[in-house]
């Protein structure tokens, strides 16, 4: 009954974990990695065509976004999530597959320009983003359900995004049970449209994010109401237009929900009529998602408004953009104006050209709404660039920037600590995930030193006995960025360390080999230490 961690260790995106009990071969979330990547990640440690099951938490890419990748190599297994994480991530990854292929077409002509002829192939194609939905199979919050004779799971609400669960396991290898609890990313509380956080009563081992694990959300909710009121009062008065870059899936939902109790209870009764654009397909699509499943996800507040006949996300002044020309003539128009668009961290997507038109505005003001990783164009905005590169060019920073931090759809330290309190007995081992380095580092040392919990933060490659509670495997981070650096860099010793990890890799696959093919193996590396002057018997 083995755990090894694969992704998001010691870094915020590209959460994996693999599972293997008896001959089931399992996944916990196949996420992308987003903004700069920290250290380097192992490979799933089995082919794609053996894995059988995948879990997800949630329909964010970071989380969802290499599962069409992984069909492409060969899965052919089962995806268990919500009906919202379902539909959702159908709206994500075919947009995640329509990026990579621009993109491709975008670096294969600049290669013709140059005269090259090699070929930049997308990390998957919109035909892999279709094809694996249908491997895609809906469970509900809070039933226990039988997977095989050795697994039980259930889906818990967590409260982070339309559908996202904690996941429960209960794995039964050679007649003895263990149960895991993968936390998935815990939601803040008094979050809008959604529920609170439900907590977990018992596990022997849990898998959990710390992404604030070191930070404390600064405002309540009718403060962070308040706050996005004076806001779009301030940039109307200067004539200037509000841009809020927001992830198209959960953040542009909660920034309508608000707005729409701004309008509603005349918050900025100099400018009642204020238009908004949301401009983004991907959004558009998604808040149709999020009124489809109103009763079964939202909170009660949400719940309420919905039954008296009310959409809690739509009101008047409310434009819809879907097409290129729709979103291209927003900027034409001189009317103050407030536009949500995606990414929410500012590196893909139509945000980008209205960063290209307002971010030089003094009159305008640019609110980042959302976490932005080490890395993105939204984290150097955020941090005090003077001067930013869109689409090659280069922009002065002269517009406003507002950051409203607790409308984070993420737990801050406190929020975390509430949920992992909340288990009646102490999980023997606490692992820490989903977290920066030093996010990750400071939580487990709070869990272990303030609240008596045998916490670990494992890197990529660890691995974990869950029958015995012993590490099979302890690594250490392979750092693949320099620090301060502005872009991700491998020097080419770090390239030599990634490839020293590959070679124990290697190594550990080699297990029942001839030793015929063992014995060439050993003597290859063995001649390779006498050309750098290291004997073998060192």
């Amino acid at each position: 009954m083995l755990l090894t961690f694969v992704g998001a260790d010691h870094e915020v995106t590209g959460s994996c974990h693999y599972l293997q009990v008896g001959d089931s071969h399992i996944l916990v979330d196949c996420g992308m990695e987003q903004g700069r990547d920290a250290f380097e990640n192992v490979p799933i440690p089995v082919p794609p065509s053996k894995i059988d099951y995948v879990f997800i938490t949630h329909a964010h890419i970071d989380h969802t976004g290499l599962l069409p990748k992984l069909y492409h190599d060969g899965f052919r297994g089962v995806i268990l999530a919500t009906p919202a994480t379902h539909q959702l991530a159908d709206i994500m990854l075919r947009d995640a597959a329509h990026i990579q292929q621009q993109e491709a077409e975008t670096r294969n002509k600049k290669a013709a320009k140059r005269g090259l002829s090699e070929q930049y192939e997308p990390i998957y194609t919109m035909q892999d983003a279709m094809m694996v939905m249908h491997q895609f199979q809906d469970y509900g919050y809070d039933e226990i359900y039988t997977l095989n004779d050795n697994i039980r799971f259930r889906f818990t609400d967590i409260g982070h995004l339309l559908g996202s669960a904690s996941i429960e396991l209960w794995l039964t290898e050679n007649g003895e049970e263990r149960k895991i609890v993968f936390s998935g990313d815990i939601g803040n509380i008094d979050q809008p449209l959604l529920r609170d956080p439900q907590t977990t009563d018992e596990a022997d081992y849990v898998v959990m994010e710390s992404t604030y694990g070191n930070r404390y959300h600064d405002a309540p909710t009718g403060d962070r109401v308040q706050q996005l009121a004076d806001v779009i009062r301030d940039t109307m008065r200067r004539g200037g237009n509000l841009v809020i870059p927001a992830f198209a899936v959960g953040r542009t939902q909660v920034m309508l929900y608000y707005i729409r109790q701004i309008k509603t209870e005349n918050m900025i009764p100099e400018y009642p009529d204020f238009p908004v654009y949301v401009d983004s397909p991907m959004a558009v699509e998604a808040t149709s998602v999020f009124e489809h499943n109103d009763l079964q996800c939202y909170d009660e507040d949400a719940e309420a408004l919905v039954r008296q006949g009310i959409n809690p996300i739509s009101f008047k002044g409310l434009h819809l953009m879907i097409t290129k020309e729709e979103s291209m003539s927003i900027n034409d128009d001189p009317e103050p104006k407030v536009i949500i668009s995606a990414s929410g961290m500012c590196d893909a997507g139509r945000i980008k050209h209205h960063l290209r038109y307002n971010i030089s505005r003094p009159d305008s003001t640019i609110m980042f709404v959302g976490y932005q990783a080490e890395g993105s164009l939204g984290r150097r905005i955020t941090d005090g660039a003077g001067e930013i590169t869109i689409f090659g060019e280069k922009f002065k920073v002269n517009a406003h920037i507002a950051v409203i931090d607790s409308m984070s759809g993420h737990a801050d330290k406190n929020g975390l600590l509430h949920w992992i309190e909340a288990f009646k007995k102490k999980p023997e081992k606490v692992f820490v995930v989903h977290g920066d380095d030093d996010q990750a580092t400071a939580f487990t040392q709070c869990l272990r030193d303030e609240h008596g919990f045998d916490a670990y933060a494992p890197f990529s490659g660890t691995e974990f006995d869950l029958l015995t509670g012993e590490f099979r495997k302890v690594t250490k981070g392979v750092p693949i960025v320099k620090a301060g650096a502005a872009h991700t860099v491998s020097d080419s010793y770090t390239k030599l360390r990634i490839a020293q990890r590959r070679l124990d890799q290697v190594i550990d696959a080699g297990k029942g080999l001839p030793n015929k093919d063992l014995d060439a193996f050993t003597k290859a590396i063995n001649d390779l230490c006498r050309q750098f002057g290291i004997s073998p018997k060192q």
